[in-house]
Order: structure tokens, then C-alpha cells, then sequence
């Protein structure tokens, strides 16, 4: 009797390296890797979309286009090349328009796409109707999804088989075209026995010959034993990592997968030991000197209790580096589960992920609900869809008072096509302000990344990789500039260091400012402080000028949010004690308000 095959996607490229290394990879040092894939016999690979979209434009200062016609050119037109899409959000930062949900279908086919894997965190499939439809039109293969987690002890009302099974069947109700679906599980918490029971139901549910898929990831140490609930089930197609970006926060590694398979009546992809023995050993020369986070290496048991995914806690913790706030983490996870319950069961998964990590850290960074991060504010508000079941009323009523926005049950589609600024006319001439090309792609890069990328197009993005050769010439130096962690006498301070003959400010922890050569507050002045540490986005009040109660004064950026910077009341701004790009410390105080 022959074996089952059973169709294997190569995640390294994409999910491998977000979930590792928070899409921080550099093109020309994993290509080599790419090219040994390919004579390992891999012919499917996720290759982009998904956070791996902006964080090129973020993080590398490289076009994603590029890679993914570069990353064509090497493994030929017959492989399968696969990215990720999150329905009306595509790969942007926030719900598309109609022209720029087509757009992203269309350039996505011209830039070498074969499949696109489209998924809706709150699995509300009206989200995925015009979406798929798009993906199928421009000759895409559309892979829609159903999205899964196990929810915290205690929760009920989603995320159980009855509720796969009630998605699903919208989704064939809806008439979406597709071409394979797949049950996704970016937290990797989903139980085995669920996983089973979820398959098994799908497979008698789908028409005769559907194929079938699985993604989930190891963060949770239950990976393996969902995939073989799931071949057991019936499944037609796994996702998996090679090492050392595989286990940990990623997928599963082939080479585990392999041998957990091993004389049992399954053949995975046609793959054969001894050649992808030889291709981690390229993967692993190519990313020798890429500094590995040690979460990304680790099975946490916790976070079944605060599903964070792989693909967002490494792009987390990485962040939490650059703003030297890492020590809290522990603290963000434990605040989640409270985050993801009151939140209406949005499946962590990026962007609703993304949400929770932000309320969760406005949580302990600012205290329980004193601060509504603006997408999950929006999410309980109803402007990304409908969340599986309804969020906590007072949490509706707070991120309402915060957002000044009120609850809506409109459709998301609906909303994006009154909203201007999510328009192609809109970001035209955005282009044209700065006297950057309006071709489709420069026009999909700029409404996917907004200013970040623009200052892309624009030649000005810079590279933050971490590698360690760079990372030890670094710390043979003296003390450059940036930000640092003292100590004195037992007191933990904050330091910000500028080159040349700029300020030097120092804030201790507890956000009293204690040196500083920029004006302070004096008499009846109040010292307006950063609640985050993160960075100048733009100022929008100058000295002198006259400012209302809760008026913004500047935005900064911290953890993806735009933080508004607000006068506490009406009065005179005495000093604005930043520039823009200004790296900000927690506590720093960034103007004064006579």
C-alpha cells in the first residue's frame, strides 16, 4: 500500500524568520540558504507577506518586491510560492479599501505569488469575502483559513470544535472561492484531542478532495502531537521550519517531523533525510552571526494561559530590546489573559496579537485599563468585524471615552470605503507631495507602512539588525549613543546618550527626572513626561503656542502604537524638550506647560 503524501510548506523564510528573529533577516544573507532548499527537493515555501511584508521597510531598508522576484528567480517557476494575508488588512497596518485590497492581490501575482494563505483573526468570514475573491481574480491559488487557539481555563463560547465547525460551514455557505483550506494556530496552543476532533469534523463537512492543511507552533510544546492528531485525522498538508529557525517560537523542524513520522504510512513531501541534513547546514551558516533572542529557543507552559504566537513574541521582545523594557515582559504575559478575555475571544493571531500585547503592556505599564492602545480599542468597538462572542461591556464603555469613538456593527468593508485616507487617490498624492513615483507598488508600499514607508521610498530608512560581530565591536567600544541602564547606589536610572554636544538626559526609573540641560518646570509649570519609552514620532505644538486641555502636543511611537502626548490643561507650551526621531526613556519629560 502506498503512503499517504502529504503536502509540506517550508516556513523558514517567512514564519521561521518572524517568529525568530522578528522578520529581521537580511535578503542577500539567506539567499545561499533559499538555493539549498531547492536542491533538498522543497518546492513550497511561505516567502512573504504577512509581518515579513513591512518589517523590510521597518527593519532592513530593502523592498519586499524585490525579494520576492529575487526569491522567484532562484527557485524557478514551478515552485509553489506561498505568503499570508489577513483578509481586509492584506499585509497593512490597518483595514483596506476595495482598490487597495485588489491592489495587494495584484501585486502580489506579479511579484512571483503562487498561493495566498487568508485568514481573519475574529473569523468573521466577511471579512474574507471580498478578499478571496480578489485573490482568485488575479490568478492567485486562495487558501482561506479558519483560525484556532485554546482559550485560558475557565473561558467559554469560542474556540471549541462547534465553533470551527459554525466558521467553516459560513465559509461554504458564503460561496468564497478556494482552493485549500487551512486550520491555523499561530499560538500553537490548540490541544491535540481538539485538533483531531477539528479535522475529522472538517474532513466529513469539506466536498470529497478538498485539501486539507495544518499550521501551528511549537511555543506551546504541543506542536508535534497536533500534527500527528491531525495526519491521523486525515490531514493533506503540515507547515515546517528548518533549523535554528525551527522548535521554540517557529514551526516544527522537518528534520523532527521526519523522524517523528518515521515508518508510519506517511510520506512527507517526498523529502529525504540526508538532504535536508545538508540544507540546515546552509541555513545555519547563513545565520551564524544573527543574534538568536532566547525566548525564540524556548517552549513556554505558560502560554496557554496568554496565547501570545511565535510570530509575535519574538517581534515583541525585540522591540522591547530597542526601548530597554524587556525586564517587564513576564509581566506583559500574565497581564494578557485578562486582556484576551475581556476582548472578546479574537483569535492571537496577528494583528488582533498585536492588540493584546498592546493592552497588555498599556496595562502594566500605565495601570489596568488607565490607557486603551488603539487597536484593541477599535477591535472591542466593532471596527474590525464582529469578535466571536461580546466583549466586556466596561471595557466597551473605557476604550469608547478613550477613543472618542462609538461602538459600530457596520461592516469593516463599508467603513474603509468612506474613510479617505484608505484610498488609492489618498496615498497618490501623498507620493506626489514628496515627489516619489506613483507606480502601483510604491503606492501599496506607502499605504501598507504609512510614513515608515514613505521615509523608505524616500531613501531614508535605516538598517536595525541584530548580528553579533556587530554587536561586539559595538561593546569594545566606548559608551556611543543610545540608551542605557545604570546603577547607583542601588537605584536604577535610565540614561539617554546623544553624540557631539547634545543633551544628555537622565530619568530614573520611577520617572523622576533628576539631570537635564533642557528647561525644567518651575513654580506652576507642569513637566509633560513620555508614558512609554519609544521614540519621537512627530510634534504638533511649539513653544509659545497656546494649548487646550487634552489637546496633543506630540505623538510618539512605542510597540507599533502612536501615543498622543496630551496637555493635562490649558495653558502656554513653555519648551518642547525632544526633536524628532528622539529616542525617549519612560518618565522623560519631553515638554513643559506654563
Amino acid at each position: 500500500m502506498a503512503k499517504k503524501f502529504i503536502d509540506i510548506m517550508d516556513t523558514t523564510f517567512r514564519d521561521g524568520f518572524q517568529s525568530v528573529f522578528g522578520g529581521r533577516v537580511l535578503m542577500n544573507d539567506f539567499f545561499p540558504a533559499v538555493e539549498a532548499a531547492k536542491h533538498a527537493g522543497i518546492t513550497h515555501f511561505e516567502f512573504g507577506g504577512g509581518a515579513r511584508f513591512q518589517s523590510l521597510y521597518f527593519y532592513l531598508n530593502e523592498d519586499a518586491f524585490t525579494m520576492m522576484d529575487r526569491f522567484r528567480a532562484i527557485v524557478g517557476p514551478d515552485a509553489n510560492l506561498q505568503t499570508l494575508a489577513r483578509g481586509v488588512n492584506t499585509v497593512m497596518l490597518d483595514t483596506g479599501s476595495k482598490d487597495l485590497i485588489d491592489l495587494h492581490a495584484k501585486m502580489f501575482k506579479k511579484h512571483g505569488t503562487t498561493t495566498i494563505r487568508n485568514f481573519d483573526a475574529l473569523n468573521d468570514v466577511e471579512n474574507l469575502k471580498y478578499s478571496g475573491e480578489r485573490i482568485v481574480h488575479h490568478g492567485l491559488k486562495h487558501e482561506v483559513v479558519v483560525t484556532m487557539m485554546d482559550l485560558p481555563p475557565g473561558c467559554h463560547g469560542a474556540h471549541d470544535v462547534a465553533f470551527y465547525e459554525k466558521t467553516l460551514r459560513e465559509i461554504l455557505d458564503s460561496g468564497i472561492p478556494y482552493s485549500s483550506i487551512c486550520f491555523k494556530d499561530a499560538s500553537g496552543t490548540s490541544s491535540p484531542k481538539k485538533v483531531y476532533d477539528t479535522i475529522k469534523m472538517a474532513r466529513k463537512l469539506v466536498p470529497e478532495g478538498t485539501h486539507l492543511r495544518l499550521h501551528t507552533h511549537e511555543t506551546a510544546g504541543v506542536s508535534v502531537a497536533a500534527y500527528m492528531a491531525a495526519l491521523d485525522a486525515g490531514i493533506d498538508g503540515i507547515d515546517m521550519a528548518a533549523a535554528p529557525v525551527s522548535g521554540g517560537t517557529s514551526q516544527p523542524d522537518i528534520l523532527t517531523m521526519l523522524h517523528a513520522t518515521k515508518g508510519m504510512d506517511y510520506d512527507l513531501g517526498g523529502l529525504e533525510i540526508d538532504k535536508i541534513l545538508k540544507y540546515e547546514k546552509v541555513v545555519a551558516s547563513c545565520l551564524e552571526d544573527y543574534f538568536m533572542p532566547p525566548e525564540a529557543t524556548m517552549v513556554s507552559p505558560l502560554i496557554p494561559f496568554s496565547p501570545m504566537p511565535g510570530g509575535a513574541l519574538t517581534a515583541n521582545t525585540q522591540m522591547m530590546r530597542d526601548n530597554n523594557i524587556l525586564e517587564r515582559f513576564p509581566d506583559v504575559i500574565d497581564a494578557m489573559r485578562e486582556v484576551v478575555e475581556k476582548g472578546g475571544y479574537g483569535t492571537s493571531v496577528t494583528p488582533v496579537s498585536q492588540f493584546y500585547f498592546q493592552q497588555a503592556l498599556n496595562n502594566v505599564m500605565q495601570g489596568p485599563w488607565n490607557a486603551i492602545a488603539p487597536g484593541y480599542g477599535k477591535m472591542v468597538l466593532g471596527y474590525f468585524g464582529k469578535t466571536p462572542v461580546a466583549p466586556d461591556p466596561e471595557v466597551v464603555r473605557i476604550a469608547s471615552e478613550k477613543l472618542n469613538l462609538k461602538p459600530t456593527t457596520e461592516k469593516v468593508l463599508d467603513l474603509t470605503e468612506a474613510d479617505e485616507t484608505k484610498s488609492l487617490a489618498y496615498w497618490s498624492n501623498k507620493l506626489k507631495e514628496e515627489n516619489i513615483e506613483t507606480t502601483d507598488e510604491n503606492i501599496f508600499i506607502a499605504a501598507a507602512c504609512g510614513e515608515k514607508g514613505i521615509t523608505f521610498l524616500k531613501g531614508e530608512a535605516e538598517v536595525n539588525v541584530r548580528k553579533i560581530s556587530e554587536m561586539q565591536e559595538e561593546g569594545s567600544k566606548n559608551m556611543g549613543s543610545g540608551n542605557y541602564t545604570v546603577v547607583v547606589d542601588g537605584q536604577k536610572f535610565s540614561v539617554q546618550v546623544a553624540e557631539g554636544n547634545a543633551d544628555i538626559q537622565v530619568t530614573a526609573v520611577n520617572g523622576e527626572s533628576i539631570q537635564t540641560s533642557a528647561p525644567k518646570a518651575s513654580g506652576n509649570d507642569i513637566s509633560i513626561k513620555a508614558l512609554l519609552p519609544g521614540s519621537v514620532w512627530k510634534i504638533v505644538a511649539n513653544p509659545g503656542q497656546s494649548v487646550a486641555e487634552g489637546e496633543t502636543i506630540m505623538i510618539l511611537e512605542s510597540m507599533k502604537m502612536e501615543i498622543d502626548v496630551i496637555a493635562p490643561k490649558g495653558g502656554v507650551i513653555k519648551s518642547i524638550n525632544v526633536a524628532t526621531n528622539d529616542k525617549v526613556v519612560e518618565g522623560q519629560v519631553v515638554a513643559v506647560l506654563g
